[in-house]
């Protein structure tokens, strides 16, 4: 087995705990990426949102992998679509709230993009797909979530956590959990496997 060390180029709690969980050893390094400029190019130029994760993500792996060049960089991204619309993670309750009433009765997708780098090349990609569809949730049942979820509902563009209470506003899904969650996890880890970083 390799002794390449992993990079993880991402702040996301949630990436870095399925990370752990699946116990993989790396280390954090947060890219300084812009990412609302890199979107915004992108979304005006006709990108569809698996254009736009993947790029993001390749942006954070190269931007880090530039600071650890024999390591392998593990860059991710997810954009959430409906109805040709994209969304951005929230500020405050108040963007949270909104959010949530635009996606209540509609399905969108969410969108996950994984790249890999390694001497500032993209060395490994991948994207997946889950389809939620959000059910017709009472005014009161939103006043309850906002309040036991912020802030941490927050980090998530999508203002849930499916893995707690959000899996309460879905009244149907398909698509991979760790998907959901923000990082197509079985495919890295074979991908990991592959370079000799994880046993076989």
């Amino acid at each position: 087995m390799s002794d390449a060390q992993i990079v993880l180029a991402s702040t996301s709690a949630s990436r870095r705990s399925m990370l752990e969980a699946a116990g993989v050893s790396f280390t954090i390094d947060a890219p300084n990426v812009d990412e609302d400029l890199i979107k915004d190019l992108l979304t005006r130029s006709g990108a569809n949102g698996s254009r736009i994760a993947d790029a993001l993500a390749e942006a954070k792996a190269l931007a880090v992998s530039e600071r650890h060049p024999t390591a392998l960089t593990i860059g991710a991204d997810q954009i959430l679509e409906s109805g040709g619309r994209f969304f951005s993670k929230a500020l405050d309750e108040i963007e949270a709230r909104e959010t949530l009433l635009a996606l209540r009765g509609s399905e969108h997708q969410l969108i996950s993009a994984v790249v890999i780098a390694r001497e500032g090349y993209a060395v490994w990609r991948r994207t997946e797909i889950a389809t939620m569809r959000m059910r017709e949730f009472s005014d009161e049942f939103l006043d309850e979530y906002l309040t036991a979820e912020i802030p941490d509902i927050l980090g998530s563009v999508g203002c849930y956590r499916i893995e707690g209470r959000g899996a309460q506003l879905f009244s149907e899904i398909s698509g991979d959990h760790f998907c959901i969650r923000g990082l197509p996890l079985i495919a890295l880890l074979a991908a990991l496997r592959e370079k000799g970083v994880l046993l076989s």
